[in-house]
C-alpha cells in the first residue's frame, strides 16, 4: 500500500503557519505532507466572484490536482474542517481518511449567521482596525481558558496572527461561512476511518458537535485533548501532533 499524502487545512482567519508543529512531527515520521494557504491567505489571491466555502473546496482540489496528489489523508481545524467536508462531498474517492479538528459539521444557526455578516462589515468599513476587531470578538473564544490563565506566549502569538489578517479576507471568509451548507450527511456517507479532535475548552464548536459528527460516522474515532479550546493544535502542539501521527500510522501501518 502506497502512502498517502496528508493534506492540512488551516482555520479562520489563519494560515498555513498554523500546522507547522503537526508538519514538523509528521515529516519526521516519514510523511509526505501538504498544507496549502487557503486562496486570500498567506499572501495568495482572493477567489473571483461570490464567497462560496464550495469555491474555495474547488481550488484545493485543483492544487492536488495539479500536483498529482490522488491519494490523501484530508485534514482540516474550524474552517479547515468546512472546506474538507465541501471536498469530501465533491471527490470522496481521493480520500483515504480525515481529520475534523475543532470544527463541526452543522450549518450556522441565524444568531452565528448574522455575527458573521456583521463583522464583515465592520472590516469593510473600517479596514485599518481590523486586527482590532478581531481580537476583540474572536481572541478569547478561540483559546481555552487554561491556554489564557497560563500560557501568555501563545495567546501573544495568536494576537500577532489576528493582527496580520488582511481585511478583505476576513470579509470575503465570514460572508462564506455564513451562507455554509451542513454536512452531517457528507460524513454520513463516509466509509473511511475519521478522526475527530477537538479541544476540551472549545466553546466554538463544543463537545455536542462532536458527538453530533461521531454519531453520524461509520468509523469514527476520537481524541479529546485537556487544557485546550479552538486552536487545540496551537495550544498543545504535543499532544495534538502525537494524536494525528498515531491515527494515521494507525490506519497506514503497511504503508
Amino acid at each position: 500500500m502506497s502512502r498517502p499524502t496528508v493534506v492540512l487545512l488551516h482555520a479562520f482567519p489563519f494560515d498555513a503557519r498554523l500546522w507547522a508543529p503537526q508538519v514538523e512531527v509528521l515529516a519526521a515520521a516519514g510523511w509526505q505532507v501538504h498544507v496549502p494557504n487557503l486562496p486570500g491567505s498567506g499572501g495568495t489571491e482572493l477567489l473571483l466572484g461570490a464567497p462560496s466555502i464550495d469555491s474555495v473546496a474547488d481550488a484545493i482540489l485543483a492544487d492536488l490536482d495539479h500536483r498529482g496528489i490522488d491519494r490523501a489523508v484530508l485534514g482540516g481545524i474550524s474552517l479547515g474542517g468546512y472546506v474538507a467536508m465541501a471536498m469530501l462531498r465533491k471527490r470522496p474517492e481521493i480520500f483515504a481518511a480525515a481529520i475534523c479538528c475543532d470544527t463541526k459539521a452543522s450549518a450556522d444557526t441565524e444568531l452565528a449567521r448574522e455575527n458573521r455578516l456583521r463583522m464583515a462589515k465592520a472590516v469593510t468599513d473600517s479596514p485599518q482596525e481590523c486586527g482590532r476587531i478581531l481580537q476583540q470578538s474572536m481572541l478569547t473564544g478561540l483559546l481555552g481558558q487554561v491556554t489564557r490563565d497560563t500560557r501568555p506566549e501563545v495567546v501573544e502569538q495568536v494576537a500577532g496572527w489576528l493582527t496580520d489578517a488582511d481585511p478583505r479576507t476576513v470579509a470575503w471568509y465570514q460572508q462564506a461561512m455564513a451562507d455554509r451548507a451542513g454536512s452531517l450527511e457528507v460524513l454520513g456517507a463516509l466509509d473511511i476511518p475519521v478522526l475527530v479532535l477537538w479541544g476540551a475548552e472549545d466553546t466554538l464548536s463544543p463537545e455536542t458537535d462532536q458527538m453530533a459528527m461521531l454519531q453520524v460516522l461509520r468509523r469514527g474515532q476520537e481524541v479529546k485533548i485537556s487544557g485546550a479550546g479552538h486552536l487545540s493544535i496551537v495550544e498543545k502542539t504535543a499532544d495534538t501532533s502525537l494524536a494525528i501521527t498515531d491515527f494515521v500510522a494507525a490506519v497506514f501501518w503497511s504503508g
